[in-house]
């Protein structure tokens, strides 16, 4: 009888175990999702329309309306949006420096 007791309660905390580990992980805002990444062509500095050197993204553009500045009014890069929704943000330089996921 203590044996079955002893199973029973084994058996209850296994199966407690192995409901916790059953947990949901949203991908939506980790770069690990692939329309986030840095790796995704779309995402891509080599992208010409995520490129420096397109004149939309240009920090020597005056014109241009996709800045991002510092508190000071000093220009420090550029933003893209993506056609999945996703919004890249870029140095001058052209080095991603990070992203806003899709409001979708």
């Amino acid at each position: 009888m203590k044996y079955l007791i002893a199973i029973f309660l084994l058996a209850q905390a296994a199966l407690y175990a192995q409901k916790s580990l059953a947990q949901v992980m949203n991908l939506d805002n980790s770069p690990y999702n692939m329309q986030n990444s840095q790796f995704n062509m779309e995402n891509s500095p080599y992208n010409m329309r995520n490129s420096p050197y397109n004149m939309d993204n240009s920090q020597y553009n005056i014109n241009s309306k996709n800045g991002v500045y510092d508190n000071s009014g000093n220009r420090i890069g550029y933003e893209v949006k993506a056609p999945s929704g996703v919004t890249n943000y870029f140095d001058n330089s052209g080095n991603r420096i990070g992203y806003t996921p899709s409001k979708r």
